[in-house]
């Protein structure tokens, strides 16, 4: 293997003591300008970059960012929300040449762990944080490093009330080291940046246009029990029902790893219920094509004895027959003002809460009135 230039080299290169070299590549007094330039000129030519572990030790930046995600990895492979929300990030992390550092683990307290070692070991400047918990322990333990974080998807302080269950810009009340309570809500929460979207507002658009179809038994095809986004849309489907006057038992949620194994397994056993639902809810796009092609396998046609919605659109509702209706946001977009809050967070900005874009529903062929023997 080719071996990495040092500032030895360069020193020899450039005709300078090593110690010009470490003057002229860290900025500081002792070079003359003429002497600098040259010095950069030849790293530049010799493909030098600075050492990041050798920074971080010395009390600079280490110039990457973590993100760690706690999934089982067999539900990843055919999610394309991950995929676009990271390529969100990574655009606004390569503008600023700021690394990301990933790595997927099995559960939160594995999470935990790569937390605490990245930040013993200085490998980040700051992590990016998804999949909030309704009793999360990862915002308290950052706080307490004071390892920089933004949360990517909120906490119940941001959600079935709207933004207004914040007050300001995120604003928390402090109760002690790096912990406070959000404004209004009584929750206890880190004080940690954290962007979000309206999930209860998104729901309550879908089942308006499921119940102005006029379908009155749905069930929500859910995904991780325990995620603070999947308690919201659980929340709201039953505040949404209950204030169109469905009737109890009627529309109800049933939670799933994500994948589209037990997408199918769910959407089967429901569907054989003595009164099956005539709408089907699911939390992403490849539980939804997979409930699809296990209706059409029951001989179950769609949109006629049953309506389909995904959430978070994507290629295949697209190509799937009949496509399928969905909620469309900009989720590399999200990426993006998730990875630019943290580089907020890093330039010595305070802590708050931003909401990304509301997603909209795109009525496509899956929906449909019921037929009236359903």
């Amino acid at each position: 293997m080719a071996r990495r230039p040092t500032i030895k080299d360069i020193a020899r290169r450039a005709g300078v003591s090593q110690s010009a070299v470490s003057f002229a590549l860290n900025g500081r007094p002792g070079v003359s300008e003429h002497t600098r330039g040259r010095i950069r000129r030849v790293a530049e030519e010799l493909g030098w970059q600075p050492n990041s572990a050798a920074r971080a030790l010395s009390g600079e930046r280490s110039g990457a960012v973590g993100l760690v995600l706690a999934r089982p990895a067999h539900t990843l492979g055919v999610e394309s929300f991950f995929l676009q929300l990271v390529s969100g990030i990574q655009e606004v992390l390569s503008a600023g040449r700021t690394a990301l550092l990933f790595q997927v683990v099995e559960d939160i307290d594995a999470e935990c762990a790569v937390h605490r070692r990245w930040w013993a070991e200085r490998r980040v400047d700051g992590v990016l944080v998804v999949d909030p918990r309704t009793h999360d322990p990862r915002p308290e333990l950052l706080a307490a490093l004071g390892l920089p974080a933004v949360l990517i998807g909120g906490t119940d302080a941001d959600a079935v009330t709207g933004a207004d269950a914040v007050t300001g810009a995120g604003a928390v009340t402090g109760t002690g080291a790096g912990t406070g309570t959000a404004a209004g809500t009584g929750t206890a929460v880190a004080a940690v940046s954290r962007v979000w979207a309206d999930d209860a507002r998104a729901m309550a658009e879908v089942l308006d246009h499921l119940h102005g179809l006029g379908h009155r038994r749905i069930v929500h095809i859910a995904g991780l029990a325990g995620l603070s986004h999947t308690a919201r849309r659980i929340a709201s489907l039953r505040a949404e029902a209950e204030r169109l006057g469905l009737p109890a038992g009627q529309v109800r949620s049933v939670t799933t790893d994500y994948s589209d194994t037990e997408g199918a397994a769910a959407t089967r056993r429901v569907l054989a219920e003595p009164e099956p639902p005539t709408a089907l809810v699911y939390d992403n796009d490849v539980m939804a094509v997979a409930g699809s092609a296990v209706a059409a396998e029951l001989g179950i046609p769609v949109p006629g004895r049953l309506s389909i919605v995904a959430w978070d659109d994507s290629a295949l509702c697209r190509v799937t027959h009949p496509r399928l209706t969905a909620l469309v946001r900009d989720t590399a977009g999200f990426g993006r003002l998730a990875a630019e809050e943290l580089l907020a967070v890093l330039a010595g900005g305070p802590a708050r809460a931003r909401e990304g874009e509301l997603p909209r529903l795109e009525p496509r062929e899956s929906t449909a009135p019921p037929s009236a023997a359903y």
